[in-house]
């Protein structure tokens, strides 16, 4: 990323495609002051863009359970996604980010009209991380319940909670934290999905209504089970996590990247981690 924070843009709004940093959003569109705006994010790199479909169906799912008005089709989304990324070049890594938001306050004020939905494609240079690992800690925040907030949608209003777990892990020392339900069950990292692996068994907290279960998660558990490899859902402790033999993460900025320490804890980049990697680049290349 360039110093000044921003690289290679292209965004499509308003049936055109602008180069650069687009001004979308002004003082009084309701997702500048009221958060009404849901986005996804799909990969390219190497040429290939795996499960953009996927990625481009669950933006319209999200801008649905916060109310907004989709009206961009999945193919539509997609369509548009393939003709951004050939503004660049095949071995530039990319982010993909449809997005929706209201643009009016309805009666209510707080409650946008979802008459004045708007929507935009942006699509920037992104390097990818190289694997070098990262270190956690827990979070002394939670993550909400479905009657507290919109967990089941991938919806801007959620992140702020996730950048104050990350500023308190950062302030400690640590690159990430992992972040409980209210009940003090794991739920996921503060950016990404978490797994652990203890005894050759993969574990990842079962979805209970309080993280997204992401697409990339979703892939990485069928790639692995169909390697083998046991894989079980299932309600995990901090505890479990400082015991297990390796943890990694699954994400779409990164993809799939391990944790190389937890509290004082070392840990080292192990077999399932790095099969789990290598089965997820060989899906990513095959062109499905």
């Amino acid at each position: 990323m360039p110093a000044d924070g921003w690289s290679k843009t292209w965004t499509f709004f308003e049936d055109a495609w602008h180069e650069g940093n687009v001004r979308m959003w002004g003082p009084r569109t309701h997702a500048t002051w009221l958060c009404s705006v849901v986005f996804d994010g799909a990969r390219a790199f190497e040429g290939v863009s795996p499960d953009l479909e996927l990625h481009c169906a669950r933006v319209n799912d999200s801008a649905r359970k916060l109310f907004l008005k989709p009206t961009v089709s999945t193919e539509t989304w997609v369509k548009l996604a393939h003709e951004g990324i050939a503004k660049f070049g095949q071995e530039v890594a990319l982010y993909i980010r449809p997005m929706y938001w209201a643009e009016k306050e309805g009666p209510w004020v707080q409650a946008h009209d979802p008459e004045s939905t708007r929507w935009c494609l942006s699509i920037y240079e992104a390097a990818m991380r190289p694997p070098k690992g990262f270190s956690i800690t827990l979070s002394p925040y939670r993550r909400p319940t479905l009657e507290t907030m919109p967990v089941d949608a991938k919806a801007g209003c959620l992140y702020p909670n996730n950048a104050r777990c990350l500023f308190e892990a950062q302030a400690r020392g640590f690159d990430n934290a992992v972040v409980c339900d209210l009940l003090g069950n794991v739920a996921e990292l503060a950016t990404s999905n978490i797994f652990m692996v203890k005894d050759g068994v993969v574990y990842t907290p079962v979805p209970n209504g309080t993280f997204l279960a992401g697409i990339t998660r979703q892939r990485v558990i069928g790639l692995l089970r169909g390697a083998g490899v046991k894989v079980l859902e299932q309600t995990l402790s901090y505890a479990d996590l400082e015991a297990a033999d390796e943890i990694f993460s699954t994400g779409n900025y990164s993809k799939v990247v391990p944790v190389t320490r937890i509290g004082d804890r070392a840990l080292e980049f192990g077999p399932i981690y790095t099969q789990a990697r290598e089965l997820y680049w060989a899906f990513a290349h095959s062109g499905r």
